[in-house]
């Protein structure tokens, strides 16, 4: 099978609304909303780095979409079309039915047409640019956040850490619990909905991929101010809490993998309900860094810092 066979085979589509010209031309042409401002976002996946060789390739599939979906959850943007440039040791149509598959499932369930990419023969590697938008002065960024502002997470944090530590071999859990929190690790659930419902009540948000306390240190950074964190309050699951503490502690504060939103908002605030469960976690200080603390309000001594590409 020739690389365009191969395009025409699993990734070629009609045309979807908003997309004049999709997959099979030099460019896509997109027709934006009068009004609205792109909000555009890639992220790249790359096998032994990012996703294990084992993984299922449906899986893999969803996850690649649905880590740029959540960068445009954390900005409170609409999908409207991504971009998949894709390297492929070989031809491998099982492999090529899984994953588009799951890319594309995940792409309609959220009106987000593939539009174009590139393929090429070289070692796995997956990388998906994503298309969105947002009305005129609405996109929520990481500089917003206020003195006395709360601090919100969305779902639970940890999981997929933990299921990183099974496949290292450092944790043991049984099958039922393994499978759940291998399903947070590979294939994360993007907040569009909430990212949406978000604007005019957030006043900084961003996705969580690297871990917690580094997330939320590139929140603070951009917007000029310090925080303080209750440890105890993060959520998490029944498997996770049945974990020792520091595991617990490594898991919510520096595990990464999870695509949740944080956010911050006034007290009192108004927030939506799409049916995600929302957490306080902490407050927004005036002075600078980030104290992370127990429900007793003494300061916790963790000595973890979040996932870095090139000082990990």
């Amino acid at each position: 099978m020739g690389e365009f066979d191969l395009i025409r085979r699993y990734f070629q589509r009609p045309a979807a609304a908003g997309v004049d010209v999709g997959v099979g031309d030099d460019c896509a042409v997109l027709a934006p909303t009068p009004g609205a401002r792109w909000l555009v976002s890639s992220d790249m996946l790359v096998e032994g780095r990012h996703f294990l060789s084992t993984v299922d390739p449906a899986r893999l599939g969803h996850k690649a979409l649905a880590v740029n979906l959540s960068d445009l959850a954390a900005c409170g943007a609409a999908p409207r079309g991504f971009t998949l440039a894709l390297a492929l040791p070989r031809v491998d149509e099982a492999w090529l039915a899984g994953f588009s598959r799951g890319l594309l499932a995940l792409a309609d369930a959220h009106g987000c047409p593939l539009v174009g990419g590139d393929t090429t023969q070289g070692p796995l590697n997956l990388c998906i640019t994503v298309f969105g938008e947002a009305p005129g002065g609405q996109a929520l960024l990481r500089s917003g956040a206020r003195v006395g502002d709360e601090i919100w997470v969305s779902g639970m944090l940890g999981d997929a850490r933990l299921a990183l530590e099974v496949f290292r071999g450092t944790v043991a859990l049984a099958g039922d619990a393994f499978e759940r929190v291998r399903l947070a690790m590979e294939c994360p659930t993007p907040r569009v909905a909430l990212g949406q419902a978000l604007r005019g009540v957030a006043t900084a948000a961003l996705d969580l991929s690297d871990g917690l306390l580094g997330d939320l240190g590139h929140l603070l950074a951009a917007s000029g101010v310090g925080a303080r964190l209750d440890v105890d309050a993060l959520p998490r699951s029944a498997v996770l809490a049945a974990q020792p503490a520091a595991l617990q502690h490594t898991c919510v504060l520096a595990g990464g993998d999870d695509y949740e939103l944080v956010f911050t908002a006034p007290p009192g605030a108004r927030l939506p309900d799409v049916g995600v469960p929302l957490t306080r976690v902490g407050v927004i200080e005036a002075a600078p860094g980030l104290r992370v603390v127990d429900a007793q309000g003494r300061d916790l001594a963790h000595g973890l810092r979040s996932f870095d590409h090139f000082a990990a």
